[in-house]
């Protein structure tokens, strides 16, 4: 992409609303526009980002085993008489009447109406487990929406929801996602802590939160420091195998959320040295809650001996929009963004230090051309901005290489490549900078 033909509307000021880094840094990227309290457009770099995080959430999903569908953001409101949570919701849920007089909703999460669509096609438990998930925009009419993308009032979150015969069963396809979860936020470069977390409105008595440790972050959490070096699962994990070693490897260790935090247990079970007490951000949550919609809903299977049962459910989220703000609140400096690559809008800022000038446009021609050719996502910047400038410009908005083109050092046959996360610079020939970028 060639940046005098993208849509990247640069702030040189922060913007006064902007309470946090990554809300700040958001606008003045060009990543996003508010168009209403807690309501935001994703620009096209926004966009980009957002795309990434998705797919990689779709990826892990899906080598869980679960399902994608997708689920209409508007719900009828008796699915939510049938589960008894229409009224008991609260004022965040957006209800709407249309022109024949019907409720509707606007979906702040999704257990009735995956409840209602299982109980229409799935009679036996031979057809179990079964995990469904999509990845939908949700709306939660928040009371004081603020920090950007953190805590809006609509945001893309990613729900799956589980189905199993027992509560054994059920506890299998929480450890899958358990182990999705880690495995998911560590591909995006950010450590994210499995914590004992309360249910809410969503019910049940199991639940974890995943928190990313920051400063700005709403939840306080407590744990113990050596749970921030436990290994991840790799890619070859075996998600039909026994997956309980992993996660009492997770869950041994004190980490619970503030809400649920047992002061005299931490003091017991932690020494002093190893306790942590911070701030963090939620990024996603699980939860097993049993019968509770089945029972209400009627969503039955026939066992092995051919009676009816509710099925155990459980549902697990991941906030997709709201991992924008939290990657940023983790990976930043005073200059801009630092995107891991995984995420990242573009991996190589190409920059024409001289543009005009016959030698460096060729180079650069030709380094777009090679680059693009195998697959790398590149924002060359052919505009008439001065050095300083484009260098400002590549620091904000974070992309993680930056391939600088000069008549000084071109007159030697080298380009210079530099690492945006630690700032480190090589000159390289043209051939071994694409080699690089490429390995």
């Amino acid at each position: 992409m060639r940046l005098s033909r993208f849509f990247l509307p640069i702030l040189k000021e922060n913007p006064k609303e902007a309470e946090i880094v990554s809300h700040r840094l958001m606008l003045r990227a060009g990543m996003l526009r508010q168009e209403a309290a807690g309501i935001y457009a994703w620009l096209p770099l926004g966009f980009r980002v957002l795309k990434k995080i998705e797919q990689i959430v779709r990826e892990e999903q899906d080598r869980a085993g679960a399902i994608e569908l997708l689920m209409p953001t508007l719900q009828l409101a008796d699915l939510w008489r049938e589960s008894g949570r229409y009224d008991a919701y609260g004022p965040e849920m957006l209800r709407i009447t249309d022109r024949h007089k019907r409720e509707l909703l606007y979906g702040p999460t999704n257990e009735e109406m995956i409840t209602e669509i299982f109980r229409s096609y799935v009679k036996s438990y031979k057809n179990l487990p079964l995990n469904l998930y999509h990845i939908q925009w949700k709306f939660r009419d928040e009371q004081r929406p603020r920090f950007g993308v953190m805590r809006g009032r609509e945001f893309l979150m990613k729900d799956a929801y589980s189905f199993d015969l027992d509560e054994a069963g059920a506890r299998r396809s929480y450890n899958k996602m358990f182990v999705a979860y880690l495995r998911t936020f560590a591909r995006m470069g950010l450590q994210a802590i499995p914590m004992r977390a309360e249910t809410g409105p969503i019910g049940g008595d199991l639940s974890h939160e995943f928190i990313v440790l920051a400063e700005t972050g709403e939840s306080g959490v407590f744990c113990d420091r050596d749970v921030l070096s436990l290994p991840v699962p790799g890619a070859d994990t075996d998600y039909e195998g026994d997956l309980t070693p992993i996660i009492q490897q997770w869950t041994s260790l004190y980490a619970a959320t503030e809400d649920v935090h047992d002061a005299a247990r931490f003091a017991q079970e932690v020494p002093e040295a190893r306790r942590v007490n911070t701030r963090g951000i939620e990024v996603g949550q699980i939860f097993y809650f049993g019968t509770k919609y089945s029972d209400s809903m009627k969503a039955l299977v026939a066992g092995p001996d051919g009676a009816e049962t509710p099925i155990h459910g459980g549902s697990y989220g991941v906030g997709v929009s709201r991992l924008v703000g939290a990657i940023i609140e983790a990976c930043h400096d005073d200059a801009g963004i630092k995107w891991p690559e995984a995420v990242a809008p573009f991996r190589v800022a190409l920059l024409n230090l001289k543009q005009g000038a016959s030698e460096t446009d060729a180079a650069c021609e030709q380094l777009y051309r090679d680059l693009t050719a195998k697959g790398v996502d590149v924002l060359y910047d052919d505009t008439d901005q001065r050095p300083g400038g484009k260098f400002a410009t590549a620091d904000l908005i974070g992309i993680p290489w930056q391939l600088m083109v000069g008549p000084r050092s071109l007159a030697e046959g080298k380009v210079e490549l530099k690492q945006r996360s630690n700032g480190e610079r090589e000159l390289l020939s043209l051939a071994d900078a694409i080699a690089r970028l490429t390995s």
